[in-house]
């Protein structure tokens, strides 16, 4: 019986739903910023719905939403207080939680075109090295394109970090029905999957897509890791959103979600990958507690049933 490994959802949307301090650009920073209890409360949230792996909430902890001049100044003290609410949580779970420490996208979300690799350092290094105590592996998440990958390698390496490292790429999602199956920048899933594993990728993923486009993906990722015969696990976390435009602006505003996205609907997904042999499996922008704990509910009976 094949071990799954469940995931948290999305911090920014459950931040907002709670009553925390938030709007755009900081996201899910400024509750970093003004009200870091809300933090703790939503990290507590997905453990009590079951999740295994939550993941600090430094993801907007960058210049692009904080601002270069906070950034510069508390840009480390920050990551470190995301990394200490994410192991305070954890450490204080009933059941055994680890931490994944996010090193998001440097220079905006989807946008492959903005990413600037002198600047992906600077910031990599400011967030690994106020994260690098309190996290079990690294989460290099919504990755528009594999250069990405290898600043988040070299920057990890610099630091002499020996944890393990998950990749995480977002999926180009505007035509669901394309048939060959791609990251954000044009590249194809398997030159993905490939730099991932050449990079030294503890596990791949998907997330920050539709559903939709997820099923191709790990079908893709699943081939070329057998024909580079590295047995590594593939996980999915989708988001919540309407298909995302190749010329959306980054941070531009709230998206809809969308209401066949509820826990139940969110659920039939994650059974559908969970069939296909995934073994990580999650949630990203609006998906909350609700969804994670139905997924849960679906693993426990899953396993029962074998």
């Amino acid at each position: 019986m094949r071990e799954v490994t469940l995931l948290d959802g999305g911090m920014g949307r459950e931040l907002n739903r709670i009553g925390a301090p938030f709007r755009q650009p900081e996201w899910s920073a400024l509750a970093l910023i003004e009200a870091p209890h809300f933090v703790r409360a939503v990290h507590d949230h997905f453990i009590a719905a079951g999740a295994q792996v939550i993941t600090t909430n430094s993801y907007a902890v960058v210049p692009f939403h904080v601002g270069e001049a906070v950034f510069a100044v508390e840009g480390r003290e920050l990551a470190t207080l995301a990394g200490q609410l994410a192991r305070d949580a954890a450490n204080d779970a009933t059941h055994p939680v680890r931490v994944a420490g996010s090193l998001p996208p440097t220079c905006g979300s989807y946008r492959a075109d903005l990413f600037d690799r002198q600047q992906a350092d600077r910031i990599l290094a400011c967030l690994i090295g106020g994260l690098s105590p309190f996290v079990d592996f690294w989460l290099a998440e919504t990755q528009s394109t594999t250069a990405e990958i290898l600043a988040v390698r070299a920057a990890l390496n610099a630091a002499g970090e020996q944890k393990p490292l998950w990749v995480s790429y977002t999926l180009a999602d505007e035509n669901p029905g394309a048939g060959i199956s791609r990251i954000r920048s044009g590249e194809t899933v398997e030159q993905a999957v490939t730099v991932a594993v050449e990079q030294g990728a503890a596990a791949v993923l998907f997330n920050c897509s539709q559903p939709e486009v997820m099923s191709a993906a790990v079908r893709a990722a699943q081939t070329t890791l057998a024909q580079l015969g590295v047995p590594l696990p593939i996980g999915v976390y989708a988001n919540a959103f309407p298909p995302q435009s190749t010329d959306a602006e980054a941070n531009d505003g709230l998206d809809e979600l969308r209401p066949d996205l509820d826990p139940k609907g969110y659920a039939r997904w994650a059974q559908q990958w969970l069939d296909e042999g995934v073994g990580i499996v999650g949630g990203c922008c609006g998906i909350g507690p609700d969804h994670i704990a139905c997924v849960h509910r679906l693993i426990d009976q899953t396993h029962s049933d074998h």
